[in-house]
């Protein structure tokens, strides 16, 4: 299936990013330009001289700065090579062969405004001895608390328990609450948002649905949360409530240096530091 779900990656990152250059068109200020993605490929050198042939592999940053979307970045990968000795007891199959492939698309959104919630959402297939699918998406209002927030993480929650449920309805609660244990600050004693799901070494006795599962979590992804955006993007806000977001995004920043897997996974497997923390907010601040 590596072909494949390389294929459905690029392909869901293509849709993405069409999207997101339609809001930037409708909304926002008409005096400035609506913002459009720039790509941006990077290549993995081969760091194996034993595995010959093989090369790194790479992927391809897409990065748009705009006027509804302040910073979102949508960004594929297709990488091999050797887990460090270090890493290998922590990925199944790694100990018995160092060796991996991995795909995967990742996505992070920050709105300009503070109405308007961030987002995350990733999935990927990764191959040692075993293989599996793996991601998730997360809603984050600026406003968790409020009415608004809670009316946009509900839709966004019924979309990932719909695309669940087609599969398996024991997967949206289990789910959710694997997101909810993991998109938690503990040093805050907080959340980092208003969860999602998220799912990891996602391997049952049929990879095809598995993979089905996955497609079926990204078009969810894509159907909803552009939604969401369009219902709020031309509500009117406050500089308090600018100053407000900005605070808020520090926990993003915390998160994701501190506990998020994906960043650890991305820098101790030789990855492109500029994508792995292209999930960063333009502009944050700390009380």
């Amino acid at each position: 299936m590596r072909d494949a779900a390389r294929s459905w990656f690029e392909s869901l990152r293509d849709r993405l990013c069409d999207a997101f250059e339609a809001i930037e068109r409708e909304g926002g200020d008409s005096a400035e330009p609506a913002g459009r993605f720039e790509r941006q490929p990077w290549t993995r050198p081969e760091e194996d001289s034993a595995h010959s042939g093989e090369e790194g592999g790479g992927g391809v940053i897409s990065l748009l700065r705009g006027r509804v979307l302040e910073k979102v970045g949508v960004n594929v990968s297709t990488v091999q090579g050797s887990f460090s000795p270090q890493f290998r007891a922590s990925i199944p199959g790694a100990s018995e062969d160092p060796r991996f492939w991995a795909s995967g698309i990742s996505v992070v959104a920050h709105p300009r405004s503070p109405l308007v919630p961030a987002a995350h959402f990733n999935t990927r297939m990764l191959v040692t001895t075993q293989g599996w699918f793996g991601g998730g998406g997360d809603i984050t209002p600026m406003f968790p608390e409020s009415e608004a927030a809670a009316h946009d993480a509900a839709r966004f929650h019924a979309a990932l328990r719909h695309a669940c449920d087609r599969h398996d309805r024991a997967y949206y609660p289990r789910f959710k609450e694997w997101c909810d244990r993991y998109f938690f600050l503990p040093h805050r004693g907080e959340s980092r948002g208003l969860g999602g799901i998220f799912f990891d070494r996602l391997e049952t006795d049929d990879p095809a649905q598995d993979f089905a599962f996955t497609r079926d979590v990204g078009r969810a992804f894509l159907d909803i949360y552009p939604a969401i955006i369009r219902a709020r993007m031309h509500e009117p806000w406050t500089d308090t409530q600018r100053q407000h977001q900005l605070i808020r995004r520090g926990r993003y920043v915390e998160f994701n240096l501190l506990h998020d897997r994906g960043t650890l996974f991305g820098l101790q497997t030789g990855g492109n530091v500029e994508a792995i923390l292209m999930s960063l907010p333009p502009e944050v601040r700390w009380p």
